[in-house]
């Protein structure tokens, strides 16, 4: 049986945030006062829907912003760790799941020819139009309270799950390795056998760490992580267990 690698990818894969990176292709790298404070709680795509719209009618085009998103640096010791997953195939099944959108995943993976190491990507569907502005949609609907409206992990995931168990692939455990307040959902959702993996320092790790503190229930094990390398460490040890 494979072990299941779940990945967020802003400040996961990539050391940054690719939605406030592309305000660079901006003028002056600055939103204007009035479009930042137009954000609302829970309405993020949305948010990012006005910005893209500010940023076509700057004038500002798809190629600059390929060369923006494309020059997001990896997380530490990610590139070396993908490397790692994909001379072990045989023994991981590797999926993103992310509140960025597809464009901006696709341009990084080709670029950095990652892209076969990812069996599914599951984010929010973008595209150009014809007049040259990105649209996003939301990834699906769902009805958990938890999470923004256009995107929660854990159900993605347990979709995801039932639909390789129905197709004959059972996994010996998931790891789910991620850093921001919207992985806390789908870390509820692993169970004993199953490792969550935060980014230390970052919301997951400080949410994870609280809730451990005030004995709220969590099933998994947790291994904190700042490094590919220390992930690469634990799959090694998972692998020869």
């Amino acid at each position: 049986m494979k072990v299941l690698l779940v990945f967020d990818f802003d400040n996961t894969i990539i050391d940054d945030n690719s939605d406030t990176w592309i305000v660079q292709c901006a003028p002056n790298k600055k939103l204007p006062i009035e479009l930042q404070d137009s954000y609302q709680k829970g309405f993020w795509t949305e948010f990012m829907g006005r910005v893209f719209k500010y940023l076509r009618d700057e004038g500002v085009k798809e190629d600059e912003m390929r060369r923006a998103v494309t020059s997001l640096p990896f997380t530490s010791g990610m590139v070396e760790l993908f490397s790692f997953l994909r001379m072990n195939k045989d023994k991981f099944d590797c999926i993103i799941i992310s509140d960025s959108n597809s464009v901006f995943i696709d341009w990084v993976l080709e670029a950095a020819d990652f892209r076969d190491v990812f069996d599914s990507v599951f984010t929010n569907p973008a595209a150009f139009d014809n007049n040259g502005r990105l649209i996003v949609k939301h990834c699906h609907a769902h009805s958990c309270n938890k999470c923004p409206k256009n995107l929660c992990k854990s159900a993605v995931l347990a979709e995801f799950v039932e639909k390789q168990l129905q197709q004959g692939v059972r996994y010996a455990r998931i790891v789910y390795i991620g850093d921001g307040g919207n992985d806390v959902c789908p870390v509820t959702f692993l169970r004993k056998s199953d490792v969550a993996m935060p980014r230390k320092g970052y919301t997951l790790h400080r949410t994870l760490t609280r809730m451990t503190q005030n004995l709220e229930p969590m099933e998994s094990s947790i291994i904190v992580w700042s490094s590919g390398a220390e992930i690469i460490s634990h799959l090694q040890f998972l692998i020869k267990k």
